[in-house]
């Protein structure tokens, strides 16, 4: 794994997630070189994966912790304080 990969996984999910949102917003811009978009999208998609497995692993835990007695695991539907 390169140093870019690692220093990756370090970061916390929100700034992976602000970056990736920085890239779509100069994507959609169209003020990109061909050459650009391109390397732009390439990081993106690499963004977009590791956030991906930020989120799984994630989702992992919190069902570890939901776990019950029985080795069941409880799952119940998010509730958002936003709606």
């Amino acid at each position: 794994m390169d140093d870019s990969m690692a220093s990756k996984k370090e970061e916390k999910f929100e700034a992976l997630l602000e970056k990736l949102q920085g890239l779509v917003r100069e994507l959609e811009s169209g003020e990109t070189s061909l050459e650009d978009s391109i390397k732009k999208f390439e990081e993106g998609v690499a963004l977009a994966k590791s956030c991906q497995e930020r989120l799984n692993q994630a989702e992992q835990k919190i069902e570890i912790l939901l776990k019950s007695d029985s080795s069941q695991i409880a799952t119940a539907p998010f509730e958002s304080d936003e709606n």
